[in-house]
C-alpha cells in the first residue's frame, strides 16, 4: 500500500529539541489516552491512502492537527466503574469502546482545508477513515508552529521588505519576525491563509529582539509562501497627540499608497541592548553588576518518596482522588470510605484571547485566540528537571501531528509534583490541659502563570503613547488582556448537577427592627439557575458573588443541604474592554461575560460543546454557529435542573503594561479553586496525619543577628504542643 500513496506533504520545521518517541513508551490503556506517537503516523498514512485513492482533486496534504475523538461520556464512566449517581452501582457497558480520531489538513496547493474522521479496525489493527469533509472556503483550520516559524523565510525572500529595512540601516541577517494570525481585516478575502509579521531586528544571535522593533508590517498569503501587502502603522504626533493618518485610526484601501496615507516618516528602530541573558546583559555598556547576594538554595525533599501513584500512564491517585493529568483532567472521583463519588468529568482551558487596545490600525486587528488560532498544546516547551519543576518529579510526555504526518513528542511536557502550601488546618484548646493539632496543606487548585515578554512596537521621537507605555526609549509596550475560557463539565455526586448562584446580602430588616436589631444581619440568598434565561451571569463583588455546582437529589446529614462544590476565583473575573460591537466582541462573545451555564450534548464525534469561540477559529468576522452564544439560545426549551450541565467560566488580567515587565515580565497568578461545601461529612482531611518536619530549625543562632529566631514551645500541665 505505501507504494501507491502520492501525495506530497509539507516537511516539518521544527526545533531539534522535539525528539521522537518510542512506541513501548506509550500505550493505550485508558478510554480517554491521548494519541500516541505511532497512532499519529498511523492515522497520517491511512489520510494519505485515502485521499490517493479516493480523492484526486486533492494535490497536496499539510496536516494541522490531529486528536482523540472521546467515547459517549457514560460509555466512559461505565468502562472506568464510575456511578451516575453515588451510591447507586455504575452502568454496565452494553457495547465496545472505538477507538476514534479527527484531523484537519490544508492542500496548500488548491487552497483548500478538509476535515477527516477515523475510526481504529483494532482486529486488523489499521486505521480505516470514516469520512473526509471539505471545509467552507471561509473556514480554516488553526496555524502551525510551522506556518509561524516560516514566516521568517518568506519576509527574508521578499525584496521589498530587504530594501525597506535597510532603508532604516538594518541589514537582511538582522531582520526577524513574529508571525501572527492577521485576527480581523476585511480588506482580505477570506479564503485564504494569512499571517502579519511583527518585523523586528537582532543585533546578535540571541539578543533581546523585542528591544529593536521595526516600523512595518507584511502581511503573507501563507500557502502562497509571499508577501501580498506592507502595513505602515500611523504614529501620535503634535501636541494633540492625535494620530498621524489623516484617515484616523481605520485601515486604509489596499489601492492606495499605504505609507503616505500613514502621515508619517520612516522610523529607525530603537537599538539600545536591552536584554535578559546573563552574558548578553553583562557586555552591554552600561552594565553595572548587582551588589544583592545570591538566594541560597533552597532544596524540596521527600526522603520516602511522593504521595501520588500513578495507576496507568496518565492516571494519577492521590490522597483519594484519581484523575487524568495532563492540560485535561478527566473523571475526578473521591473515594469516601470505599465509596466512589463523581466529581468532575473534564476540566480544561477551553479557549484564550488576547487583545490589544491600541485602536490605530493594523494594532485593532491584534487579539490572538491562543487555543482556536494557534493550539497551545502544539506551544508547549520541554521543562526541565530541577528549573521548570523543582522536587520530586513525575513527568508525561505530549505528542502532535507534525505538517508531514509524523508525531512531534515532548518527553517533559507535563510535570506532577507535590507542593508544600502551608497549614491544612490548625486549632490548639486555649484552656488548662488543652491540646492543640496542625496539619500541614497540599491543596489542589487549578492555577495559571502568566510570563513571557511583552508584545511591542516602535515609537516615533517625541511620541507619547496613549494605549501603551514606554518600556525602553522608542519602544512601547501595548495595553492588553489575557482572558480565558474554563470549561467545567461537572459530575458531583453524578451527572444530575444544577448551578446556583449566591449573594451575600444584608438582611432587609433595617438597624432597630425587631428582625434586625443591631443591623449586623447578612445572609446567602440563592438564585437556581434553571432555564437559559439565566444562563449568563456577571461577578459582583459588592454582593460577594459566588457559584455552587449542586446536587439536589444528595443531601448533607446534617445541614440538609444539597451537596455541592464552589467556584472560588476573587480577583480573576474579567471581560472584554472593548466597545459593544468592536471586531473582537463579534469574534469573542464568550470573553462578555463571567458564567455561561448550558446543558451538555453529544454528537457522533463527542461533545458538541467544546470550544467557545467556535471549531474554526482562524480568520472568522462573526461568533460561529458552533460557538457560545447560540449554545445558549438553543436551550431555550431545555430545563438545566438536575441534568448533565457544563460552565464556561471567564477570567484573566488587564495588563496595563510597566517598564518592570520589560524584557521579560514577572509571573502574574490566576487561580479557581473548587471547594467542597455540603459535599463531606465534615473537614475531610481530619484523617491527615499531622507531621513535624524533622528538618526545619531556627535561622539564626543565638546572638547571630537582629532576626532571631527561639523555639519556645507553650504547654500547660503537661499537654503536648499542636504538632503532636
Amino acid at each position: 500500500m505505501s507504494t501507491t500513496v502520492k501525495i506530497p506533504v509539507e516537511s516539518g520545521i521544527l526545533p531539534v529539541e522535539n525528539v521522537k518517541l518510542d512506541k513501548r513508551d506509550v500505550t493505550v490503556t485508558h478510554p480517554l489516552d491521548p494519541l500516541t506517537p505511532d497512532e499519529l503516523k498511523d492515522i497520517s498514512f491511512a489520510i494519505r491512502s485515502h485521499v490517493a485513492e479516493h480523492h484526486h482533486g486533492i494535490k497536496a496534504a499539510k496536516f494541522a492537527n490531529c486528536s482523540m475523538i472521546a467515547p459517549p461520556k457514560r460509555d466512559v464512566l461505565a468502562a472506568l466503574g464510575i456511578p451516575l449517581e453515588t451510591g447507586k452501582p455504575p452502568e454496565m457497558l452494553k457495547k465496545k469502546l472505538l477507538r476514534r480520531a479527527e484531523a484537519d489538513f490544508v492542500d496548500p496547493v488548491e487552497g483548500n482545508s478538509y476535515y477527516v474522521t477515523l475510526t481504529l479496525d483494532d482486529q486488523k489493527a489499521v486505521w480505516v477513515v470514516d469520512g473526509i469533509t471539505k471545509l467552507p472556503e471561509t473556514v480554516q483550520p488553526n496555524l502551525t508552529i510551522e506556518e509561524l516559524l516560516g514566516c521568517v523565510d518568506i519576509i527574508k525572500a521578499d525584496a521589498n521588505v530587504i530594501k525597506l529595512a535597510a532603508e532604516v540601516g538594518i541589514a537582511p541577517d538582522q531582520l526577524f519576525c513574529d508571525g501572527w494570525v492577521i485576527g480581523w481585516d476585511d480588506r482580505f478575502p477570506m479564503n485564504k491563509r494569512y499571517q502579519q509579521c511583527l518585523l523586528y531586528a537582532r543585533t546578535s544571535p540571541h539578543d533581546n529582539l523585542y528591544a529593536h522593533p521595526l516600523d512595518f508590517i507584511p502581511v503573507i498569503d501563507i500557502n502562497a509562501k509571499k508577501v501580498i501587502h506592507i502595513d505602515w502603522p500611523a504614529c501620535r504626533v503634535g501636541t494633540t497627540n492625535k494620530v498621524s493618518a489623516p484617515a484616523g485610526t481605520g485601515p486604509p484601501a489596499l489601492n492606495g499608497d499605504s505609507f503616505k496615507l500613514s502621515g508619517r516618516e520612516r522610523i529607525p528602530p530603537p537599538m539600545q541592548n536591552v536584554n535578559y541573558l546573563p552574558d548578553l546583559m553583562a557586555a552591554e555598556p552600561n552594565y553595572t553588576k548587582s551588589t544583592i547576594e545570591p538566594l541560597k538554595p533552597l532544596h524540596i525533599v521527600q526522603p520516602e518518596g511522593v504521595s501520588f501513584r500513578m495507576v496507568e500512564h496518565n492516571v494519577l491517585e492521590w490522597q483519594g482522588f484519581g484523575y487524568r493529568q495532563g492540560l485535561i483532567l478527566s473523571t475526578i472521583t473521591y473515594n469516601d470510605a470505599g465509596e466512589i463519588r463523581p466529581i468532575m468529568y473534564r476540566l480544561c482551558l477551553a479557549e484564550m484571547i488576547v487583545p490589544y487596545g491600541a485602536p490605530a490600525h493594523p494594532h485593532a486587528r491584534k487579539h490572538v485566540f491562543d487555543f482556536g488560532e494557534y493550539g497551545v498544546g502544539i506551544g508547549t516547551n520541554e521543562l526541565s528537571l530541577g528549573c521548570d519543576c523543582v522536587g520530586n518529579i513525575h513527568y508525561l510526555p505530549a505528542s502532535f501531528i507534525d505538517h508531514d504526518g509524523t508525531a512531534v513528542v515532548l518527553k517533559r511536557a507535563i510535570c506532577i509534583h507535590e507542593e508544600d502550601a502551608g497549614i491544612l488546618w490548625k486549632h490548639t484548646d486555649y484552656r488548662v490541659s488543652g491540646r492543640g493539632h496542625a496539619v500541614r496543606n497540599g491543596t489542589i487548585e487549578f492555577e495559571i502563570k502568566l510570563t513571557g515578554i511583552v508584545n511591542t512596537y516602535i515609537l516615533a521621537k517625541g511620541e507619547i503613547p496613549n494605549h501603551g507605555i514606554q518600556v525602553s526609549p522608542g519602544v512601547n509596550a501595548q495595553f492588553h488582556q489575557h482572558i480565558f475560557s474554563l470549561r467545567v463539565d461537572p459530575m458531583v455526586d453524578g451527572l444530575q448537577n444544577t448551578v446556583v448562584q449566591t449573594d451575600i446580602v444584608c438582611d432587609e430588616g433595617p438597624m432597630g427592627s425587631e428582625e434586625n436589631y443591631a443591623g449586623n444581619g447578612f445572609m446567602p440568598i440563592d438564585l437556581r439557575i434553571t432555564k437559559n434565561t439565566l444562563a449568563i451571569q456577571d461577578y459582583d463583588s459588592e454582593m460577594d458573588r459566588r457559584w455552587r455546582i449542586v446536587n439536589p437529589n444528595k443531601r448533607h446529614y446534617s445541614s440538609s443541604k444539597e451537596s455541592s462544590y464552589v467556584i472560588m476565583a476573587d480577583g480573576a473575573w474579567v471581560v472584554l474592554k472593548s466597545a459593544k460591537g468592536s471586531w473582537v466582541r463579534q469574534r469573542a462573545a464568550f470573553a462578555e461575560h463571567h458564567i455561561w451555564v448550558m446543558k451538555d450534548v453529544e454528537g457522533k464525534n463527542g461533545s458538541e460543546r467544546q470550544w467557545p469561540a467556535g471549531r474554526y477559529v482562524l480568520q472568522t468576522r462573526a461568533n460561529p454557529p458552533d460557538s457560545i452564544g447560540n449554545w445558549v439560545a438553543e436551550d431555550a426549551n431545555e430545563s438545566l435542573e438536575a441534568t448533565d450541565v457544563i460552565m464556561f467560566l471567564t477570567m484573566g488580567k488587564t495588563h496595563i503594561t510597566r517598564p518592570e515587565d520589560f524584557p521579560v515580565m514577572p509571573s502574574e497568578h490566576l487561580r479557581v479553586t473548587f471547594k467542597p461545601q455540603n459535599f463531606f461529612d465534615r473537614n475531610p482531611s481530619l484523617h491527615i496525619a499531622s507531621s513535624m518536619d524533622e528538618k526545619s530549625v531556627t535561622a539564626f543562632e543565638t546572638g547571630h543577628g537582629v532576626n532571631e529566631v527561639t523555639e519556645v514551645v507553650h504547654t500547660h500541665d503537661g499537654a503536648a504542643p499542636c504538632c503532636t
